[in-house]
């Protein structure tokens, strides 16, 4: 079953490249994708209410974590996506979301 696995943190804390957990996945076998996102600052949010569109420049959630980047897992079940949340250097100082796909 596949996981995605969101990693939230504060901007100014997120190491910029967390190979050794992606060459852990991969050698794993259960790397499917995974991708680092841009600053949050260069964000926009787009909602439609009303048949209108409302743009937004971000940053714009009133928090300190932000969302920087993704894995896609392909896991035998929750426990072994959990186990590879744990892993992720962002779970030391921000927190890791665990949803099935």
């Amino acid at each position: 079953m596949k996981y995605m696995l969101l990693m939230y943190a504060d901007e100014s804390k997120v190491p910029q490249n967390p190979e050794e957990y992606q060459v852990a996945a991969e050698a794993a076998g259960i790397l499917v994708s995974n991708i680092g996102l841009s600053s949050v600052a260069s964000a926009t949010m787009v909602r439609f209410r009303d048949g209108k569109s409302l743009i937004t420049d971000g940053p714009f959630a009133e928090t300190h974590e932000r969302l920087g980047g993704y894995f896609l897992l392909d896991c035998q079940d929750l426990d072994e996506a959990i186990r590879w949340a744990e892993k992720i250097p962002t779970a030391q100082y921000g927190s890791i979301e665990v949803r099935p796909v």
